[in-house]
């Protein structure tokens, strides 16, 4: 396909043309109705002249008869730039004026009309003419004709035409021009766009559409597009990291499960040694269906799947129903779990995602909470409060805490900072937290509580949609 074929096949080539055509249409009416009204208007006042002639000699005839009128024809009809006229007697006999060869029958009846001619004084070699001309009868059978050359009118057409032919080749020119210059940059545009997106299905996934600044639709759909790859592209990093994850994370309890299996088979003898090894192996089973549980569950936040499941609720019930769940828990680990919320707080999301991830956020802090200073009360607070439009869940404890430079790196899936490896845990508690956030358009923050970790899940009250 060649380059001008290219041209002409682009949407904004044809948006041109259609435009084109209309316009030119637009202008060709503008000039016909600005012809056709300046002819009416030479018309109009050609027929005013010859009323005023008319007028002008029915006096003379009133006041002289035919021979004053005769005289005075003659006289008018010599002048320079004169009126046409011509008289008749009843027997078609020219008596004045300066008409000749008129058209068979123009003087047999009264009223408008155009005939051509030629004057008198330019000789039978004279071009034909055309005139508006009116004709009477007079007393006693006599006729006379009145009129004027229409060569004005014809000059003004002639005037009004070259510049309109003129006109519509400039502007068909200007438009093919005009059209070609829209579709070169239109299709380099599209041409750029194509080739990032030819990089990324290549598997270049940082490619991005270029943008040109002008703040136009293409650069408001590049930039749109551009936020979407990004969207992909991190996405598709931590389906990476989770693969890499999953593979390192869960080799572990999968040999463990192997090897107690492989134990059990070289060294049990009795029925309490089978059972042993059986409730050993359904206990890692288990911790490893919460593990890809807890995966589902972030891969369903993520995916916005559990927009279907938006409901009301009210977040300070949430607040004090995990407090009442973790409490007994708490109270074995030798930690005092407090509650400030006083509700209502209505909110609008997913209530078992919102429960699970406020749940997963007292566990870390019953996990890893204690104070480790002498001195320091053994407490974890979980607060639900309301502000301007969002609700937030504040769990405090007097921990170790987490490094500034690891927490926003503690969000990802299956990190365990390394005073936690020793912990039970597969490192996604944190990770759910972030996705459930992400899925209501909220955030989570973790912050110092000098000392210990102070983490802040805000959720607007209405979710983004």
């Amino acid at each position: 396909m060649t380059a001008l074929v290219r041209l002409l096949r682009t949407t904004a080539f044809k948006i041109v043309a259609v435009y084109l055509v209309v316009f030119a249409l637009f202008a060709s009416g503008v000039i016909f109705y600005l012809a056709r009204h300046t002819q009416i208007l030479v018309r109009e006042q050609i027929t005013e002249t010859i009323d005023a002639e008319v007028r002008g000699l029915y006096e003379q005839y009133n006041i002289g008869g035919i021979r004053r009128l005769v005289a005075v024809v003659e006289a008018r009809a010599s002048q320079p730039g004169s009126s046409l006229y011509l008289i008749t007697s009843f027997s078609g006999a020219t008596l004045a004026g300066n008409v000749a060869d008129v058209p068979t029958g123009t003087l047999e009846s009264t009223g408008w009309r155009e005939i051509s001619y030629r004057r008198t004084e330019e000789g039978a070699e004279a071009k034909e003419s055309v005139a508006l001309v009116r004709v009477f009868v007079l007393p006693g059978g006599f006729r006379l004709l009145v009129g004027r050359d229409l060569e004005e009118r014809e000059h003004i057409r002639q005037i009004l035409a070259a510049p309109a032919r003129w006109a519509v080749v400039v502007l068909v020119v200007m438009g093919v021009a005009g059209g070609v210059f829209a579709a070169r940059r239109v299709l380099h545009r599209i041409d750029g766009m194509t080739a990032t997106s030819d990089r990324i299905m290549a598997g270049d996934l940082s490619g991005r559409l270029p943008v040109a600044g002008s703040d136009d639709e293409f650069d408001r759909l590049a930039s749109s597009l551009n936020a979407m790859l990004e969207r992909i592209e991190a996405l598709m990093v931590g389906l990476k990291h989770v693969s890499d994850n999953i593979a390192h994370d869960l080799k572990t309890p999968l040999t463990r499960l192997k090897n107690r299996a492989e134990e059990a088979l070289r060294s049990a003898r009795t029925e309490s040694d089978y059972r042993a090894a059986i409730e050993a192996t359904i206990e890692e089973s288990d911790g490893l269906i919460r593990t890809f549980d807890a995966l589902l569950m972030i891969a369903r936040a993520e995916a916005g799947q559990a927009r279907e499941h938006m409901t009301d609720f009210d977040a300070a019930d949430i607040a004090n129903s995990v407090v009442d769940l973790y409490e007994p828990l708490a109270e074995e680990q030798g930690l005092e779990l407090k509650v400030d919320a006083a509700g209502p707080l209505p909110a609008h999301g997913n209530r078992e995602l919102v429960s699970q991830a406020l749940a997963n956020l007292v566990d870390n802090a019953i996990k890893y909470g204690k104070p480790e200073a002498a001195g320091v009360a053994p407490e974890i607070v979980v607060r639900a409060e309301g502000e301007a439009g969002s609700i937030r869940f504040i769990v405090t404890d007097r921990g170790p805490g987490v490094p500034e430079a690891d927490r926003v790196r503690v969000l990802d899936r299956f990190v365990r900072l390394e005073a936690s490896r020793s912990r039970p845990g597969a490192g996604l508690g944190l990770s759910l937290a972030a996705a459930v956030a992400r899925l209501h358009g909220g955030e989570i923050r973790l912050e110092d509580n000098a000392p210990g970790l102070r983490v802040v899940l805000t959720l607007p009250v209405q979710p983004k949609k």
